[in-house]
């Protein structure tokens, strides 16, 4: 199969948002991209559809005049609540965070590429990666082969591209499923109900151009495979959730993933910069799935900058990169991994936990603050 004649500074794997923040941020810099996507848009993802609001000045600057819009009419979520043990622990998110579907944010991101000169291909399969040299990357697809001075992998937890990568944690199965329901007044809070063997998280979502435009929540779930493997059957898990779930119909299909695998953060692999899911899985009940992959993204642009400019090596920039990604968001992963600790203990070591933080509303949202 030839190689494509054109060759790219910057070939970018998939086109969520760790993927678009790299090429817009790329091409916003004059950097020639190529941005492939397996899948077609716009598209339901398993996500909790969370933007926090330290990530949305970067949002708002990734998308074009023409794309803003979206973002402007995005629902904005001032308040957490964690539902566990007959339980409710409150937090407020100050600055509130804004709700987003997957549905449009996706598409405005792609438009706002397109706009920007991204060579922007969907419908496309990578099959594999080869390094020519240390400076050339080819990249094999359906589309046929291409080239690239570098390369930034965002193409999910559990592509082709990143399954043989090293894991690490428990060996148990974990699956994520989502799905849209209409609900006559949902509050403006995003709503955790944890159970034995999961949680689910529900909160109000908007999106444009549909004729149910107020009323509709989005509820996402991580479960084990053992103890749930629909959104039906995740209902029953928690007594509040069952009710609250009892009032409402369905607005789309539910769609999974699975399995969901918490391992150690991988930014870097033989040259090509990780961003995204694909270098780590970060406990989805932080909300702040989206906010990592568009921050990652960046910082990969950012950090490939002086190697396009000439002025430092790509071996240069991939070792930025690891320090930059470790020390931007390897405290996050280390905080929510032990939340999730504190929050599976056994019930009655949990108790006294869920008591103080049920007291003290600064403790919870300090803790809140320090997954951001």
């Amino acid at each position: 199969m030839p190689v494509n004649s054109q060759i790219y500074d910057l070939i970018v794997i998939g086109a969520g948002p760790a993927g678009a923040s790299a090429a817009i941020s790329a091409a916003q810099s004059g950097v020639r991209v190529l941005l492939l996507e397996r899948g077609r848009f716009p598209r339901h993802k398993v996500c909790g559809e969370f933007i926090s609001a330290e990530s949305l000045e970067l949002l708002s600057n990734l998308l074009a005049p023409e794309d803003k819009y979206s973002l402007d009419k995005a629902i904005r979520i001032p308040c957490t609540r964690i539902f566990l043990d007959g339980r409710t622990v409150e937090a407020s998110i100050d600055p509130p965070a804004a709700s987003f579907a997957r549905f449009d944010l996706d598409v405005a991101l792609w438009q706002s590429a397109e706009r920007l000169g991204v060579d922007a291909r969907s419908q496309v399969t990578v099959n594999k990666v080869d390094r020519r040299n240390d400076t050339t990357f080819v990249v094999n697809t359906s589309a046929g082969e291409f080239e690239s001075r570098a390369l930034v992998n965002s193409s999910g937890r559990w592509s082709n591209l990143t399954a043989k990568l090293p894991e690490n944690g428990a060996r148990v199965k974990w699956l994520g499923v989502k799905g849209h329901f209409s609900e006559s007044t949902p509050g403006n809070s995003v709503d955790l109900y944890f159970f034995e063997g999961g949680y689910c998280g529900v909160q109000p979502v908007d999106l444009l151009n549909t004729t149910v435009r107020n009323g509709r929540v989005n509820a996402c779930a991580m479960v084990r495979a053992d103890v749930a493997n629909s959104l039906t059957e995740v209902f029953t898990k928690h007594p509040a959730l069952y009710e609250r779930t009892q009032r409402w119909k369905g607005l789309s299909d539910p769609v999974s993933t699975s399995p969901l695998i918490f391992k150690k953060p991988q930014p870097v692999h033989d040259g090509v910069l990780m961003a995204g899911d694909a270098a780590a899985f970060v406990d989805p009940f932080v909300g702040d799935g989206i906010s990592l992959a568009l921050r990652s993204g960046g910082l990969a642009a950012e950090c490939l900058l002086p190697y396009f400019r000439g002025s430092c090596s790509l071996e240069d920039a991939t070792q930025n990169y690891q320090q930059g990604y470790q020390q931007n968001f390897g405290p996050i992963f280390s905080t929510s991994s032990r939340i999730r600790q504190m929050l599976t203990l056994p019930k009655r070591l949990r108790a006294p936990l869920l008591f103080i933080l049920e007291r003290n509303p600064a403790l919870t949202q300090y803790l809140v603050k320090k997954t951001r």
